[in-house]
């Protein structure tokens, strides 16, 4: 396969691994393109009520759908069988809208197929509809300029070849004070080209994974306000074939918000914000971000561009918010989460490893060597490298001490 950049190699690509090798979410062999955490009840519950024929074929890596957008138009990148358009629909309302946008044929038959019996539960018939289109060329697929609220998409965005287009394209189909709702895979580091061009890999969602710190200075060179953390899971690779492939790289699912609001300057001021209680599903608290959760009617200080996301954005009319009279902490609210740290965090909690090295840690390069995909520090043949001892029989290795050493000195 060719590089990411030879658009039509990778859309032939995608199409067919999603249009005809998976038959359903049974046939895939990492755990990219399901769902790691539950989804609220209130989606669990429209979930149940959406045909089988459209759940069977749902792929993603994440649950990225707002609650709170009664009549809003919202826009699904890469709908594939439209799960998340549909679950969409049901909370727009009559008065909203929801269009995916998808390239495989049929995926969209199965997306199309099924809107007329789901009108049949919800009791009205959804303004739901599916295009044709690359989620790079936004407008050639119909989306007017400023004509949406919020954009979701859930492990999409990793199988395009030109990434930057894609977030360009939604920043102009955005209203202001819109947002970019999604999640997708990520990976800890750049990835070589023997795992971007791999077939299973790039339709798995993760030899398409951009390294999160470059993801995160491309959505803020196009205008996005600063992104926000709201998820982060780490992903399993079950296949022995492709976790050799991919090394010691490791791949995320994160749940991104990107607001098309004004960034503020650095240290612009303090903020008092107050949640109304008023999003259904979310009546006692409303988490913004892994840093921001509100509590209904709780008076909380907050940094300028958060004053800026929750009084300019889609969500003004849920919260109140005004300046305030005490900045001497102003540097602690400033402070966010690092993606990085999250990550760390996401893997330890997976793996139950506490450290991604084996001990004791080398001078040069702080880790001598990195432990195996098992969790334990390579076999025998390291042994002289002054790191670990071979595997004892609990499976793991322990760190060399000085009479090993001494021992290998008079080798």
């Amino acid at each position: 396969m060719a590089s990411l950049g030879d658009s039509t190699t990778v859309y032939s690509s995608v199409k067919d691994y999603y249009g005809k090798v998976l038959e359903s979410s049974k046939d895939l062999k990492t755990s990219a393109c399901t769902a790691g955490s539950a989804p609220h009840p209130i989606v669990r519950k429209i979930i149940s009520t959406i045909p089988s024929a459209v759940n069977d074929k749902f792929y993603g890596c994440g649950n990225p759908i707002p609650l709170g957008i009664e009549g809003k138009d919202v826009l699904d990148l890469g709908s594939g069988s439209g799960r998340d358009c549909y679950v969409a629909a049901a909370l727009v309302g009559p008065n909203g809208s929801v269009t995916g946008v998808d390239m495989t044929d049929e995926q969209l038959q199965t997306a199309r197929g099924n809107v007329e019996e789901f009108g049949k539960t919800l009791g009205y018939a959804p303004k739901l509809n599916f295009v044709t289109g690359y989620i790079e060329m936004l407008q050639q697929a119909g989306i007017a300029s400023s004509s949406i609220d919020v954009c979701i998409s859930n492990c999409v965005i990793n199988l395009s070849p030109n990434k930057k287009l894609v977030l360009e394209g939604v920043y102009q189909a955005l209203r202001n004070g819109g947002e970019l709702y999604f999640s997708d895979v990520y990976a800890d580091r750049q990835l070589p080209d023997s795992v971007r061009t791999h077939d299973v890999l790039l339709g798995e969602c993760i030899g398409g994974a951009l390294y999160t710190k470059e993801f995160e200075q491309m959505a803020v060179d196009i205008g996005f306000a600063r992104p926000r953390v709201l998820s982060v899971g780490h992903i399993a690779i079950h296949d022995s074939e492709l976790k050799a492939l991919v090394s010691d790289a490791k791949f995320y699912s994160i749940t991104y918000r990107l607001f098309k609001v004004q960034e503020p300057q650095a240290n612009s001021g303090a903020f008092v914000a107050e949640y109304l209680g008023t999003i259904e599903g979310h009546e006692s608290k409303y988490e913004l971000d892994v840093d921001h959760v509100l509590v209904k009617g709780e008076p909380t200080q907050v940094d300028a561009a958060t004053a800026s996301v929750l009084s300019s954005s889609w969500l003004s009319r849920y919260f109140t918010v005004s300046p305030s009279k005490e900045t001497s902490n102003l540097d602690a609210l400033c402070n966010t989460s690092s993606t990085e740290k999250l990550m760390e965090q996401a893997y330890k909690a997976d793996t139950g490893s506490s450290s991604s090295c084996c001990a004791p840690k080398n001078s040069t390069s702080g880790c001598c060597p990195p432990k195996n995909s098992s969790g334990c520090c390579p076999p025998k043949q390291q042994e002289k490298s002054g790191c670990c001892k071979p595997k004892e029989s609990s499976g793991c290795c322990k760190p060399k001490s000085n009479a090993d050493s001494s021992a290998d000195n008079k080798l």
